[in-house]
């Protein structure tokens, strides 16, 4: 296992059946209506002719337009109290670590990173404790793993620019 230095937000605690909802509520959170139509006209092939980058800078303003209006409404996201808080301070493909020692090695946890990706947003996992630092990721969303895998790449890009420059 190898891990490169970053600092995520991260709550936990041990897996309970009733977290499974929860992370199944994620999965559909991320499948939200203007996400479905803009899947849609992608399979279609009717966003050919747009920048991808406009397209999801459009797609993330109306996320944010329809967060403030549950504000406005007074709507809340439930979420489980979870029982841990703490950071990550090493991500790795298929692997964390955590800060401080908070894990029972074999056990099965249940938690929510914040993972700070365009758009920033509560990513789920279910992990398993190799040991009291170190999570081993059995469930992630397909999308929510797609991020933290480039959230990876691109620390250790940031890590190596750093190397180079002190170098020169």
């Amino acid at each position: 296992m190898r891990f490169v230095p970053a600092v995520v937000d991260f709550e936990f605690e041990e897996y309970k059946d009733e977290f499974k909802s929860e992370y199944d509520k994620f999965s559909a959170e991320s499948d939200d209506p203007i996400g479905q139509y803009i899947k849609l006209a992608k399979a279609r092939g009717e966003t050919k002719d747009t920048d991808p980058l406009l397209l999801e800078l459009l797609v993330a303003l109306h996320r944010k337009v329809d967060e403030l209006t549950a504000i406005v409404k007074n709507e809340k996201k439930e979420l489980f109290p979870l029982k841990y808080k703490t950071q990550i301070d090493g991500v790795g493909f298929g692997y964390f670590r955590l800060k401080d020692e908070l894990l029972k090695k074999g056990v099965r946890y249940y938690g929510r990173m914040s993972l700070p990706v365009f758009p920033k947003r509560e990513v789920p996992v279910i992990f398993e404790a190799i040991d009291e630092k170190i999570g081993k990721i059995i469930n992630m969303h397909e999308r929510d793993e797609k991020d933290y895998n480039a959230f990876i790449t691109a620390r250790e890009r940031a890590i190596i620019r750093e190397m180079k420059s002190k170098n020169e």
